[in-house]
Protein backbone atom coordinates (compact mmCIF):
# COMPACT_ATOMS: atom_id res chain seq x y z
CA UNK A 1 0.00 0.00 0.00
CA UNK A 2 1.24 3.35 -0.78
CA UNK A 3 0.82 6.30 1.27
CA UNK A 4 -2.81 6.44 1.01
CA UNK A 5 -5.62 4.97 -1.61
CA UNK A 6 -8.44 6.97 -2.82
CA UNK A 7 -11.44 5.42 -4.10
CA UNK A 8 -14.47 6.58 -5.30
CA UNK A 9 -17.94 4.79 -6.34
CA UNK A 10 -20.26 6.19 -8.62
CA UNK A 11 -23.45 5.19 -10.16
CA UNK A 12 -27.65 6.02 -9.81
CA UNK A 13 -28.96 7.00 -6.22
CA UNK A 14 -30.69 3.84 -5.29
CA UNK A 15 -27.85 1.53 -6.54
CA UNK A 16 -26.87 1.02 -3.34
CA UNK A 17 -23.54 3.54 -3.88
CA UNK A 18 -23.76 4.89 -0.16
CA UNK A 19 -24.33 1.88 1.30
CA UNK A 20 -21.47 -0.03 0.05
CA UNK A 21 -19.22 2.66 0.69
CA UNK A 22 -20.03 2.48 3.95
CA UNK A 23 -19.62 -0.81 4.67
CA UNK A 24 -15.73 -0.68 2.61
CA UNK A 25 -15.11 2.22 4.79
CA UNK A 26 -16.40 0.41 8.46
CA UNK A 27 -14.54 -2.67 7.02
CA UNK A 28 -11.38 -0.62 6.56
CA UNK A 29 -11.59 1.22 10.30
CA UNK A 30 -12.19 -1.72 12.08
CA UNK A 31 -8.97 -3.58 10.13
CA UNK A 32 -7.01 -0.71 12.02
CA UNK A 33 -6.72 1.96 9.15
CA UNK A 34 -7.50 5.26 8.72
CA UNK A 35 -10.38 6.20 7.12
CA UNK A 36 -12.06 9.62 5.91
CA UNK A 37 -15.11 9.56 3.69
CA UNK A 38 -16.79 12.48 1.16
CA UNK A 39 -19.82 11.51 -0.39
CA UNK A 40 -22.40 13.60 -2.81
CA UNK A 41 -25.60 12.55 -3.72
CA UNK A 42 -29.04 13.80 -5.24
CA UNK A 43 -31.62 15.65 -3.69
CA UNK A 44 -34.22 13.07 -5.11
CA UNK A 45 -34.97 9.78 -3.37
CA UNK A 46 -33.96 7.88 -6.47
CA UNK A 47 -31.73 8.78 -9.66
CA UNK A 48 -29.40 11.16 -10.21
CA UNK A 49 -25.36 10.89 -10.02
CA UNK A 50 -24.52 9.43 -6.33
CA UNK A 51 -20.84 9.55 -5.60
CA UNK A 52 -18.84 7.68 -2.06
CA UNK A 53 -15.22 8.41 -2.10
CA UNK A 54 -13.44 6.88 0.92
CA UNK A 55 -9.19 7.93 1.15
CA UNK A 56 -7.78 5.48 3.60
CA UNK A 57 -4.24 5.00 4.96
CA UNK A 58 -2.23 3.87 7.56
CA UNK A 59 -0.97 7.36 8.40
CA UNK A 60 -2.81 10.49 9.77
CA UNK A 61 -5.12 11.45 7.07
CA UNK A 62 -5.95 15.73 6.52
CA UNK A 63 -8.67 15.75 3.83
CA UNK A 64 -10.53 14.33 1.65
CA UNK A 65 -7.77 14.64 -0.94
CA UNK A 66 -7.91 15.74 -4.85
CA UNK A 67 -9.16 13.06 -6.85
CA UNK A 68 -8.96 8.99 -6.75
CA UNK A 69 -7.00 6.49 -7.11
CA UNK A 70 -9.82 3.79 -8.28
CA UNK A 71 -13.19 4.81 -9.42
CA UNK A 72 -15.49 2.01 -9.72
CA UNK A 73 -18.66 3.08 -11.47
CA UNK A 74 -22.13 1.26 -11.34
CA UNK A 75 -23.30 2.65 -14.85
CA UNK A 76 -22.36 5.13 -17.89
CA UNK A 77 -23.33 7.97 -16.65
CA UNK A 78 -20.72 7.61 -13.45
CA UNK A 79 -18.39 6.56 -16.28
CA UNK A 80 -19.14 9.43 -18.36
CA UNK A 81 -18.87 11.68 -15.16
CA UNK A 82 -15.35 10.50 -14.23
CA UNK A 83 -13.78 9.43 -16.96
CA UNK A 84 -12.41 12.83 -17.72
CA UNK A 85 -10.17 12.65 -13.81
CA UNK A 86 -8.57 9.38 -14.96
CA UNK A 87 -4.85 9.57 -14.98
CA UNK A 88 -2.12 7.61 -15.75
CA UNK A 89 -1.47 5.11 -12.60
CA UNK A 90 -5.51 4.97 -12.20
CA UNK A 91 -8.00 1.89 -11.97
CA UNK A 92 -11.52 2.00 -13.48
CA UNK A 93 -13.72 -1.05 -12.33
CA UNK A 94 -16.55 -0.91 -14.47
CA UNK A 95 -19.56 -2.91 -14.93
CA UNK A 96 -18.91 -4.92 -18.19
CA UNK A 97 -18.97 -5.70 -20.55
CA UNK A 98 -22.08 -5.52 -22.34
CA UNK A 99 -23.75 -3.18 -19.67
CA UNK A 100 -23.55 -0.12 -21.45
CA UNK A 101 -20.02 1.23 -20.68
CA UNK A 102 -17.36 1.08 -23.40
CA UNK A 103 -14.41 2.45 -22.24
CA UNK A 104 -12.08 3.52 -24.48
CA UNK A 105 -7.84 2.45 -23.62
CA UNK A 106 -6.37 5.32 -21.98
CA UNK A 107 -2.17 4.68 -21.40
CA UNK A 108 -1.60 3.97 -17.73
CA UNK A 109 -4.84 3.65 -16.60
CA UNK A 110 -5.58 0.14 -15.64
CA UNK A 111 -9.35 -1.17 -16.41
CA UNK A 112 -10.91 -4.28 -15.06
CA UNK A 113 -14.45 -5.13 -16.17
CA UNK A 114 -16.72 -7.01 -13.76
CA UNK A 115 -20.08 -7.81 -14.79
CA UNK A 116 -22.05 -6.76 -11.39
CA UNK A 117 -25.63 -6.44 -13.59
CA UNK A 118 -24.96 -9.91 -14.98
CA UNK A 119 -23.95 -11.59 -12.27
CA UNK A 120 -26.63 -10.14 -9.20
CA UNK A 121 -29.65 -10.24 -12.11
CA UNK A 122 -28.86 -13.38 -14.28
CA UNK A 123 -27.04 -15.72 -12.33
CA UNK A 124 -28.52 -14.74 -8.65
CA UNK A 125 -32.13 -13.24 -9.90
CA UNK A 126 -31.32 -10.61 -7.28
CA UNK A 127 -31.17 -7.09 -9.04
CA UNK A 128 -30.71 -5.21 -5.89
CA UNK A 129 -27.77 -6.79 -4.85
CA UNK A 130 -25.31 -5.86 -7.41
CA UNK A 131 -23.64 -3.08 -5.54
CA UNK A 132 -22.40 -6.16 -3.36
CA UNK A 133 -21.14 -7.99 -6.00
CA UNK A 134 -19.39 -4.78 -6.80
CA UNK A 135 -18.27 -4.62 -3.38
CA UNK A 136 -16.95 -8.33 -3.42
CA UNK A 137 -14.69 -7.70 -6.61
CA UNK A 138 -13.20 -4.37 -5.00
CA UNK A 139 -12.39 -6.52 -1.86
CA UNK A 140 -10.66 -9.06 -3.90
CA UNK A 141 -8.62 -6.81 -6.38
CA UNK A 142 -7.47 -4.54 -3.50
CA UNK A 143 -6.82 -7.13 -0.15
CA UNK A 144 -9.32 -5.18 1.69
CA UNK A 145 -10.66 -7.25 4.87
CA UNK A 146 -13.14 -9.51 3.97
CA UNK A 147 -13.96 -10.91 7.11
CA UNK A 148 -14.79 -7.78 8.16
CA UNK A 149 -16.70 -6.93 5.56
CA UNK A 150 -19.19 -10.22 5.92
CA UNK A 151 -19.54 -9.26 9.61
CA UNK A 152 -20.94 -5.55 8.31
CA UNK A 153 -23.30 -7.50 5.53
CA UNK A 154 -24.53 -9.73 8.43
CA UNK A 155 -25.21 -7.36 11.21
CA UNK A 156 -26.58 -4.88 8.17
CA UNK A 157 -29.12 -6.92 6.69
CA UNK A 158 -29.62 -9.27 10.00
CA UNK A 159 -33.44 -7.96 10.70
CA UNK A 160 -34.28 -8.40 7.06
CA UNK A 161 -34.24 -11.91 7.63
CA UNK A 162 -31.83 -14.61 7.09
CA UNK A 163 -32.67 -15.19 3.10
CA UNK A 164 -31.91 -11.13 2.84
CA UNK A 165 -28.59 -11.91 4.39
CA UNK A 166 -27.49 -15.07 2.46
CA UNK A 167 -28.45 -13.63 -0.93
CA UNK A 168 -26.30 -10.72 -0.31
CA UNK A 169 -23.23 -12.47 1.05
CA UNK A 170 -23.69 -14.90 -1.94
CA UNK A 171 -23.45 -11.69 -4.42
CA UNK A 172 -20.10 -10.48 -2.32
CA UNK A 173 -18.53 -14.05 -2.41
CA UNK A 174 -19.44 -14.12 -6.86
CA UNK A 175 -18.05 -10.73 -6.88
CA UNK A 176 -15.04 -11.56 -5.03
CA UNK A 177 -14.92 -15.27 -7.03
CA UNK A 178 -15.14 -13.50 -10.60
CA UNK A 179 -12.04 -11.62 -9.76
CA UNK A 180 -10.16 -14.51 -8.53
CA UNK A 181 -11.53 -16.59 -12.07
CA UNK A 182 -11.65 -14.09 -14.51
CA UNK A 183 -8.52 -11.04 -13.62
CA UNK A 184 -5.29 -11.25 -13.62
CA UNK A 185 -4.19 -8.15 -11.44
CA UNK A 186 -1.93 -5.46 -12.93
CA UNK A 187 -2.49 -2.59 -10.80
CA UNK A 188 -0.26 -1.61 -7.65
CA UNK A 189 -2.84 -0.91 -5.03
CA UNK A 190 -3.18 -3.09 -2.17
CA UNK A 191 -4.43 -2.57 1.25
CA UNK A 192 -2.54 -3.74 4.42
CA UNK A 193 -4.51 -3.65 7.66
CA UNK A 194 -2.90 -2.62 10.56
CA UNK A 195 -3.02 -3.32 14.06
CA UNK A 196 -6.62 -2.29 14.88
CA UNK A 197 -6.72 0.64 17.63
CA UNK A 198 -9.27 -0.10 20.79
CA UNK A 199 -10.07 3.33 21.56
CA UNK A 200 -10.85 4.58 18.16
CA UNK A 201 -14.67 5.34 16.97
CA UNK A 202 -15.83 5.74 13.59
CA UNK A 203 -18.89 8.56 13.33
CA UNK A 204 -20.26 11.14 10.81
CA UNK A 205 -20.32 14.46 11.67
CA UNK A 206 -24.13 14.88 12.32
CA UNK A 207 -23.48 11.46 14.94
CA UNK A 208 -20.45 13.22 16.56
CA UNK A 209 -22.67 16.97 16.81
CA UNK A 210 -25.24 13.94 18.80
CA UNK A 211 -22.72 12.61 20.90
CA UNK A 212 -21.71 15.91 21.58
CA UNK A 213 -24.72 17.03 22.88
CA UNK A 214 -25.48 13.77 24.70
CA UNK A 215 -21.58 14.07 26.84
CA UNK A 216 -22.62 17.76 27.52
CA UNK A 217 -25.38 16.97 29.37
CA UNK A 218 -28.25 17.78 26.88
CA UNK A 219 -31.76 17.17 28.09
CA UNK A 220 -34.11 18.14 25.76
CA UNK A 221 -33.81 18.10 21.66
CA UNK A 222 -36.40 19.16 19.23
CA UNK A 223 -36.37 20.03 15.61
CA UNK A 224 -37.73 19.96 12.64
CA UNK A 225 -35.92 17.21 9.85
CA UNK A 226 -34.34 18.95 7.31
CA UNK A 227 -31.53 17.76 4.69
CA UNK A 228 -28.84 17.25 5.95
CA UNK A 229 -28.81 18.19 9.55
CA UNK A 230 -32.05 15.31 10.31
CA UNK A 231 -29.18 12.56 11.31
CA UNK A 232 -28.14 14.48 14.30
CA UNK A 233 -32.26 13.95 15.04
CA UNK A 234 -31.95 10.79 14.46
CA UNK A 235 -29.03 9.73 16.55
CA UNK A 236 -30.38 11.56 19.55
CA UNK A 237 -33.73 9.97 19.16
CA UNK A 238 -31.77 6.56 19.51
CA UNK A 239 -30.07 7.73 21.91
CA UNK A 240 -31.36 10.63 24.23
CA UNK A 241 -33.80 8.40 25.90
CA UNK A 242 -31.31 6.14 27.63
CA UNK A 243 -29.76 8.95 29.85
CA UNK A 244 -33.94 9.81 30.23
CA UNK A 245 -33.79 12.81 27.62
CA UNK A 246 -36.74 13.84 25.14
CA UNK A 247 -36.47 14.57 21.24
CA UNK A 248 -39.69 16.03 20.39
CA UNK A 249 -40.40 16.34 16.07
CA UNK A 250 -41.56 19.45 15.74
CA UNK A 251 -44.30 20.71 13.00
CA UNK A 252 -41.45 23.37 11.95
CA UNK A 253 -38.58 25.01 12.76
CA UNK A 254 -40.09 27.75 14.22
CA UNK A 255 -41.70 25.37 16.67
CA UNK A 256 -38.83 23.41 17.70
CA UNK A 257 -37.02 27.02 18.72
CA UNK A 258 -39.91 28.04 20.71
CA UNK A 259 -39.94 23.72 22.17
CA UNK A 260 -36.11 24.52 22.86
CA UNK A 261 -36.68 27.87 24.53
CA UNK A 262 -39.59 26.71 26.92
CA UNK A 263 -37.14 23.94 27.66
CA UNK A 264 -34.23 25.79 28.83
CA UNK A 265 -36.51 28.24 30.82
CA UNK A 266 -37.48 25.05 32.11
CA UNK A 267 -33.65 24.19 33.51
CA UNK A 268 -32.79 21.66 30.93
CA UNK A 269 -29.80 21.85 28.50
CA UNK A 270 -31.56 22.19 24.99
CA UNK A 271 -30.70 22.02 21.45
CA UNK A 272 -31.78 22.18 18.20
CA UNK A 273 -30.75 21.17 14.44
CA UNK A 274 -31.56 22.45 10.96
CA UNK A 275 -29.79 23.84 7.95
CA UNK A 276 -30.06 27.50 6.27
CA UNK A 277 -34.11 27.23 5.82
CA UNK A 278 -34.61 26.55 8.92
CA UNK A 279 -32.36 28.98 10.96
CA UNK A 280 -33.66 31.67 8.48
CA UNK A 281 -37.63 30.69 10.27
CA UNK A 282 -36.11 30.90 13.55
CA UNK A 283 -34.22 33.93 13.71
CA UNK A 284 -37.02 35.70 15.54
CA UNK A 285 -36.86 33.52 18.64
CA UNK A 286 -33.31 33.61 18.16
CA UNK A 287 -33.45 37.48 19.34
CA UNK A 288 -36.07 36.15 22.19
CA UNK A 289 -33.73 33.95 23.60
CA UNK A 290 -30.94 36.24 23.98
CA UNK A 291 -33.11 38.81 25.22
CA UNK A 292 -34.73 36.56 27.79
CA UNK A 293 -31.16 35.24 28.62
CA UNK A 294 -31.52 31.26 28.20
CA UNK A 295 -28.88 29.01 27.60
CA UNK A 296 -29.33 27.23 24.04
CA UNK A 297 -27.77 25.89 20.89
CA UNK A 298 -28.62 25.11 17.76
CA UNK A 299 -26.51 23.11 15.24
CA UNK A 300 -26.55 24.52 11.77
CA UNK A 301 -25.60 21.87 9.08
CA UNK A 302 -24.92 24.53 5.83
CA UNK A 303 -26.06 23.26 2.84
CA UNK A 304 -25.78 25.32 -1.01
CA UNK A 305 -28.47 27.79 -0.70
CA UNK A 306 -30.15 30.29 -0.89
CA UNK A 307 -33.71 29.09 -0.83
CA UNK A 308 -34.03 25.30 -1.25
CA UNK A 309 -31.23 26.30 -2.64
CA UNK A 310 -28.85 22.88 -3.33
CA UNK A 311 -30.11 20.23 -0.33
CA UNK A 312 -27.72 17.72 -0.55
CA UNK A 313 -24.57 19.96 -1.24
CA UNK A 314 -22.17 21.72 0.72
CA UNK A 315 -21.38 25.50 1.57
CA UNK A 316 -20.31 27.92 3.57
CA UNK A 317 -22.91 30.53 3.22
CA UNK A 318 -24.94 30.55 6.64
CA UNK A 319 -22.32 32.84 8.36
CA UNK A 320 -23.86 36.18 7.86
CA UNK A 321 -27.01 35.20 8.74
CA UNK A 322 -25.81 33.06 12.05
CA UNK A 323 -23.78 35.75 12.98
CA UNK A 324 -26.48 38.91 12.10
CA UNK A 325 -29.46 37.04 11.87
CA UNK A 326 -32.56 38.76 13.50
CA UNK A 327 -33.76 42.14 14.02
CA UNK A 328 -32.24 44.78 16.91
CA UNK A 329 -29.43 43.99 18.70
CA UNK A 330 -28.95 40.96 20.71
CA UNK A 331 -25.72 38.73 20.62
CA UNK A 332 -24.95 35.29 20.15
CA UNK A 333 -21.87 33.15 19.76
CA UNK A 334 -20.92 31.29 16.32
CA UNK A 335 -18.54 28.22 16.64
CA UNK A 336 -17.66 26.46 13.48
CA UNK A 337 -16.28 22.72 13.32
CA UNK A 338 -13.90 21.62 10.78
CA UNK A 339 -13.27 18.12 11.44
CA UNK A 340 -15.35 15.10 12.83
CA UNK A 341 -13.50 16.16 16.37
CA UNK A 342 -14.48 19.32 16.02
CA UNK A 343 -17.88 18.47 15.60
CA UNK A 344 -18.32 16.51 19.48
CA UNK A 345 -16.04 18.79 21.22
CA UNK A 346 -16.92 21.80 19.92
CA UNK A 347 -20.50 20.85 20.41
CA UNK A 348 -19.63 20.27 24.18
CA UNK A 349 -18.10 23.68 23.98
CA UNK A 350 -21.26 25.14 22.75
CA UNK A 351 -23.04 23.65 25.31
CA UNK A 352 -20.70 25.35 27.97
CA UNK A 353 -20.35 28.61 26.53
CA UNK A 354 -24.67 28.53 26.02
CA UNK A 355 -24.35 28.19 29.90
CA UNK A 356 -21.86 30.53 30.97
CA UNK A 357 -23.26 33.35 28.89
CA UNK A 358 -26.72 32.42 29.13
CA UNK A 359 -27.58 32.82 25.07
CA UNK A 360 -27.81 31.09 22.33
CA UNK A 361 -24.82 29.47 20.77
CA UNK A 362 -24.98 28.49 17.42
CA UNK A 363 -22.13 25.23 15.77
CA UNK A 364 -22.00 25.44 12.23
CA UNK A 365 -21.31 22.35 10.24
CA UNK A 366 -21.92 21.46 6.29
CA UNK A 367 -23.42 19.09 4.26
CA UNK A 368 -20.14 17.11 3.48
CA UNK A 369 -19.01 17.34 6.88
CA UNK A 370 -22.72 15.75 8.48
CA UNK A 371 -22.20 13.18 5.99
CA UNK A 372 -18.21 12.57 5.71
CA UNK A 373 -17.45 9.55 7.91
CA UNK A 374 -13.66 9.46 9.95
CA UNK A 375 -11.97 7.85 12.84
CA UNK A 376 -11.29 9.02 15.48
CA UNK A 377 -9.72 8.79 18.94
CA UNK A 378 -12.37 7.92 21.22
CA UNK A 379 -13.28 10.49 23.53
CA UNK A 380 -11.71 10.73 27.32
CA UNK A 381 -14.44 11.73 28.99
CA UNK A 382 -12.98 12.34 32.41
CA UNK A 383 -11.13 15.25 30.95
CA UNK A 384 -13.80 17.08 29.70
CA UNK A 385 -15.30 20.10 31.88
CA UNK A 386 -19.47 19.90 31.84
CA UNK A 387 -20.84 23.97 32.50
CA UNK A 388 -23.72 24.53 34.27
CA UNK A 389 -25.33 28.04 34.03
CA UNK A 390 -25.71 30.32 37.42
CA UNK A 391 -28.58 29.49 39.48
CA UNK A 392 -29.70 31.45 42.33
CA UNK A 393 -29.14 30.23 45.38
CA UNK A 394 -32.33 30.93 47.46
CA UNK A 395 -30.64 33.56 49.33
CA UNK A 396 -31.92 37.72 49.63
CA UNK A 397 -33.78 39.26 46.52
CA UNK A 398 -33.81 37.68 43.36
CA UNK A 399 -33.54 40.02 40.14
CA UNK A 400 -32.97 38.26 37.42
CA UNK A 401 -31.38 40.55 34.94
CA UNK A 402 -29.17 42.36 37.65
CA UNK A 403 -26.81 44.32 36.73
CA UNK A 404 -23.71 42.84 37.21
CA UNK A 405 -19.99 43.54 35.91
CA UNK A 406 -19.44 40.23 33.60
CA UNK A 407 -23.09 41.19 32.31
CA UNK A 408 -23.84 37.30 33.63
CA UNK A 409 -27.08 37.06 36.45
CA UNK A 410 -28.04 34.28 38.14
CA UNK A 411 -31.12 32.25 36.65
CA UNK A 412 -34.08 30.70 38.78
CA UNK A 413 -35.80 27.54 37.98
CA UNK A 414 -39.59 27.48 37.69
CA UNK A 415 -40.99 26.88 41.16
CA UNK A 416 -38.34 27.69 43.45
CA UNK A 417 -39.16 29.83 46.28
CA UNK A 418 -38.35 33.69 45.72
CA UNK A 419 -37.61 33.26 42.15
CA UNK A 420 -40.40 34.19 40.46
CA UNK A 421 -39.62 36.10 36.95
CA UNK A 422 -41.25 35.93 33.75
CA UNK A 423 -39.42 35.71 30.93
CA UNK A 424 -40.32 37.38 28.08
CA UNK A 425 -39.07 39.60 24.03
CA UNK A 426 -40.23 43.14 26.39
CA UNK A 427 -37.30 45.38 27.55
CA UNK A 428 -37.04 44.83 30.96
CA UNK A 429 -35.91 46.24 34.45
CA UNK A 430 -33.45 44.10 36.57
CA UNK A 431 -36.66 42.22 38.34
CA UNK A 432 -38.09 41.08 34.57
CA UNK A 433 -40.64 43.96 34.64
CA UNK A 434 -41.02 45.60 31.83
CA UNK A 435 -39.19 48.88 31.10
CA UNK A 436 -39.12 50.91 28.18
CA UNK A 437 -37.49 54.32 28.88
CA UNK A 438 -34.39 54.77 27.23
CA UNK A 439 -32.25 54.31 30.41
CA UNK A 440 -33.13 50.71 31.10
CA UNK A 441 -32.79 50.01 27.07
CA UNK A 442 -29.37 51.31 26.86
CA UNK A 443 -28.64 49.78 30.43
CA UNK A 444 -29.92 45.86 29.59
CA UNK A 445 -28.46 46.39 25.68
CA UNK A 446 -25.21 47.08 27.24
CA UNK A 447 -25.48 44.35 30.49
CA UNK A 448 -26.27 41.53 27.18
CA UNK A 449 -23.16 42.41 25.30
CA UNK A 450 -21.30 42.78 28.12
CA UNK A 451 -21.10 39.27 28.20
CA UNK A 452 -18.90 38.64 25.84
CA UNK A 453 -16.72 41.51 25.92
CA UNK A 454 -13.84 39.09 26.91
CA UNK A 455 -14.73 36.06 25.33
CA UNK A 456 -11.59 35.94 23.15
CA UNK A 457 -9.56 36.17 26.36
CA UNK A 458 -11.77 33.65 28.15
CA UNK A 459 -12.09 31.06 25.54
CA UNK A 460 -9.54 29.08 22.76
CA UNK A 461 -11.03 30.76 19.80
CA UNK A 462 -8.00 29.89 17.32
CA UNK A 463 -5.55 27.49 16.76
CA UNK A 464 -2.37 28.93 15.35
CA UNK A 465 0.41 27.07 13.03
CA UNK A 466 3.04 29.33 12.27
CA UNK A 467 6.35 30.72 12.71
CA UNK A 468 5.73 34.54 13.35
CA UNK A 469 7.91 35.32 9.78
CA UNK A 470 5.89 33.77 6.92
CA UNK A 471 5.20 34.88 3.49
CA UNK A 472 1.82 34.54 3.64
CA UNK A 473 -1.02 33.57 6.02
CA UNK A 474 -3.91 31.93 5.23
CA UNK A 475 -7.07 32.14 7.93
CA UNK A 476 -9.64 29.80 7.07
CA UNK A 477 -12.58 28.36 8.81
CA UNK A 478 -14.98 25.24 8.99
CA UNK A 479 -14.42 22.19 6.69
CA UNK A 480 -11.62 24.05 4.37
CA UNK A 481 -9.58 24.05 7.51
CA UNK A 482 -8.87 20.35 6.66
CA UNK A 483 -7.44 21.07 2.85
CA UNK A 484 -5.86 24.37 4.42
CA UNK A 485 -3.74 21.89 5.94
CA UNK A 486 -3.08 19.48 4.07
CA UNK A 487 -1.84 22.08 1.95
CA UNK A 488 0.26 24.26 4.67
CA UNK A 489 1.89 20.89 5.04
CA UNK A 490 2.90 20.62 1.11
CA UNK A 491 4.00 23.91 0.74
CA UNK A 492 6.66 23.64 3.36
CA UNK A 493 7.96 20.44 2.15
CA UNK A 494 8.54 22.27 -1.05
CA UNK A 495 10.29 25.24 0.99
CA UNK A 496 7.52 27.85 0.98
CA UNK A 497 6.95 29.77 4.28
CA UNK A 498 3.48 29.25 5.21
CA UNK A 499 1.42 29.90 8.44
CA UNK A 500 -1.85 29.40 9.26
CA UNK A 501 -4.92 30.12 11.91
CA UNK A 502 -7.55 28.22 12.25
CA UNK A 503 -10.28 30.34 14.51
CA UNK A 504 -12.77 27.70 16.14
CA UNK A 505 -15.10 30.64 17.09
CA UNK A 506 -16.36 32.88 13.96
CA UNK A 507 -18.45 35.54 15.89
CA UNK A 508 -17.55 37.46 17.40
CA UNK A 509 -14.79 38.00 15.79
CA UNK A 510 -11.29 36.79 17.14
CA UNK A 511 -9.76 40.32 16.49
CA UNK A 512 -7.12 40.12 18.78
CA UNK A 513 -5.60 37.35 17.16
CA UNK A 514 -6.45 37.85 13.29
CA UNK A 515 -4.67 41.47 13.79
CA UNK A 516 -1.81 39.85 15.62
CA UNK A 517 -1.52 36.89 12.75
CA UNK A 518 -1.74 39.54 10.43
CA UNK A 519 1.31 41.53 11.46
CA UNK A 520 3.05 38.61 11.50
CA UNK A 521 3.05 37.73 7.47
CA UNK A 522 3.33 39.89 4.07
CA UNK A 523 -0.24 38.74 3.02
CA UNK A 524 -3.44 37.40 4.40
CA UNK A 525 -5.36 35.02 2.11
CA UNK A 526 -8.54 33.48 2.83
CA UNK A 527 -10.31 30.89 1.00
CA UNK A 528 -14.05 30.00 1.70
CA UNK A 529 -17.04 28.30 0.31
CA UNK A 530 -18.93 30.88 -0.40
CA UNK A 531 -19.69 34.15 -2.91
CA UNK A 532 -19.27 36.55 -0.64
CA UNK A 533 -16.23 35.92 1.35
CA UNK A 534 -18.67 36.19 4.39
CA UNK A 535 -15.56 35.43 6.64
CA UNK A 536 -13.63 38.18 5.28
CA UNK A 537 -16.09 40.13 5.09
CA UNK A 538 -16.53 40.25 9.03
CA UNK A 539 -12.95 40.48 9.64
CA UNK A 540 -12.29 42.95 7.29
CA UNK A 541 -15.19 44.80 9.45
CA UNK A 542 -14.39 44.27 12.33
CA UNK A 543 -10.28 43.27 12.04
CA UNK A 544 -9.62 46.04 10.02
CA UNK A 545 -7.58 43.85 7.95
CA UNK A 546 -7.90 43.61 3.76
CA UNK A 547 -7.40 39.68 3.15
CA UNK A 548 -7.25 38.40 -0.61
CA UNK A 549 -10.34 36.64 -1.13
CA UNK A 550 -10.71 33.16 -2.54
CA UNK A 551 -14.12 32.02 -3.50
CA UNK A 552 -15.16 28.66 -5.06
CA UNK A 553 -19.24 28.30 -4.75
CA UNK A 554 -20.12 24.90 -6.88
CA UNK A 555 -21.66 22.90 -4.17
CA UNK A 556 -18.61 20.91 -3.00
CA UNK A 557 -15.29 21.26 -0.92
CA UNK A 558 -11.88 22.56 -1.69
CA UNK A 559 -9.20 20.22 -2.21
CA UNK A 560 -5.84 20.64 -1.16
CA UNK A 561 -4.71 20.76 -4.58
CA UNK A 562 -7.06 24.26 -5.20
CA UNK A 563 -5.61 26.01 -2.00
CA UNK A 564 -2.21 24.82 -3.00
CA UNK A 565 -2.45 25.97 -6.46
CA UNK A 566 -3.77 29.76 -4.62
CA UNK A 567 -0.62 29.76 -2.50
CA UNK A 568 1.88 29.83 -5.23
CA UNK A 569 -0.43 32.43 -7.05
CA UNK A 570 -0.16 34.68 -4.13
CA UNK A 571 3.06 34.17 -3.12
Amino acid sequence: MGKDIIIRIGGEGGEGVISAGDMLAQASARAGLEVLTFKTFPAEIKGGYAMYQFRVSAEEILSHGDTFNIVVVFNAEAYEVNKGLLKPGNVLVYDGPDAGIDPKPIEGVVQYAVPMTKISKVDLSSPISKNMVALGAVVQLFSFPMDSLVELVRNKFRKKGEEIVNINLKALEAGAEYVRSNIKKSDRFIVHPTKPEGDAILLSGNEAIGLGALVAGCEFFSCYPITPATEIAIWLAKHLPKTNGIVVQAEDEIASLGHVIGASYAGAKAMTGTSGPGLDLMTELLGFASMAELPLVIADVQRGGPSTGLPTKSEQSDLFLAARGGHGDFPRIVLAAATIEDCFYLTVDAFNLAEKYQMPVIILSDGSLAFRTEKIKRPDLAKLNIMNREVYSGNGEFKRYEITDSGISAVSLPGQPGGQYIATGLEHSETAAPKYSPDYHAMMTEKRFRKIENIEDEYAASEYDGNGDEDIGIISWGLTQCSVREAVKRCREKGLKVSALYPRMVFPVPVKAIRKFASSVKKVLMPEVNYQGQFAELVRAHAGINPIRYDIYGGLPFTPEQIEAKIKEVI
